[in-house]
């Protein structure tokens, strides 16, 4: 018999199409041998000339390198802080502060990025007057300062993801531990950091991302010489859509799917790997 079509199978359809069809789409172009981004050279193509032509690029291989390396960095610094701000507010309980601390945690999230961006470049410019004037030191603008920047704003989210896995965490298991004579610091390594790193990677993969895409504060808070791969990007498209745009593009869609597939590759394992624990453990009783 076959199965009727229903209306969610139709909006899931549409909905992938919605997404992924322009996404598909700028990956066939990559391909086109045309200098018109949308018009297609069926004589020639496809072609991976604009390929060959991103690998000789200096200005784009230069900004991809400076935006991995500030991805990474605000990432590590984002789960570190928000790790802690996270335990803090899921396990500290009621304290003097914690209104505050919830809502300086949270502000980014509702926070316009031009109103952000504007108060850190504000921010750094008085750090450069104060180091100037008092240590004759030059505070330039540049990858710190970038850096700094994206961990501001995307801490914010590393402790909402870690905030909510602590919620539903099971606090027996370091109950248990604690009763058996282990300390705070053991169980904290052996019992709660392992069963929150699946939040933690979630939370570093989404400070990634959200730094490695970020236009807006960028571009209050770089300096001369320092331009990201998505402030390239835009100033590519504002001056006309090069092809070579296209394959770039291409290339960051695969590193993306191959990362998510990874995460998720690994995260199923570790719940398999913690469900068979688990299950040994109830058999054991």
């Amino acid at each position: 018999m076959k199965r009727r079509i229903t209306f969610p199978m139709i909006a899931l359809c549409v909905g992938l199409l919605f997404l992924y069809a322009p996404i598909i789409s700028m990956i066939v172009y990559s391909f086109n041998n045309s200098r018109l981004v949308t018009v297609w050279d069926s004589a020639n193509s496809p072609t991976i000339k604009w390929y060959l032509a991103l690998l000789k690029d200096r200005p784009v291989l230069d900004a991809a390198w400076l935006s991995i390396r500030v991805a990474a960095m605000s990432a590590t610094g984002a789960v570190v802080l928000g790790t802690l701000a996270g335990l803090v507010l899921a396990r500290f309980g009621p304290f003097r502060g914690r209104a505050l601390l919830q809502g300086l945690t949270t502000a980014p999230l509702v926070m316009p990025e031009v109103i952000t961006g504007l108060s850190i470049l504000l921010l750094f410019v008085s750090l450069e007057q104060f180091f100037r004037i008092f240590f004759g030191w030059q505070f330039d603008r540049g990858m710190v300062t970038i850096t700094i920047a994206h961990i501001t704003f995307t801490m914010a989210y590393v402790t909402v993801v870690v905030q909510s896995r602590l919620a539903t965490f099971d606090d027996s298991l370091e109950e248990a531990a604690l009763d058996l004579g282990a300390k705070p610091a053991k169980v904290f390594f052996r019992i709660t950091l392992p069963l929150i790193t699946p939040a933690i990677l979630s939370g570093w993969l989404l400070a990634f991302t959200l730094s490695w895409d970020d236009v807006v504060v960028s571009q209050f808070v770089a300096g001369p010489g320092s331009n990201t791969l998505p402030m390239l990007i835009y100033s590519k498209v504002r001056l006309g859509v090069n092809p070579s745009v296209n394959a770039l593009a291409t290339i960051l869609v695969l590193f993306v799917a191959i990362g998510v597939a990874l995460s998720a590759w690994l995260m199923r394992r570790a719940e398999k790997r913690r469900e068979r624990e688990m299950r040994l453990a109830e058999s054991g009783r």
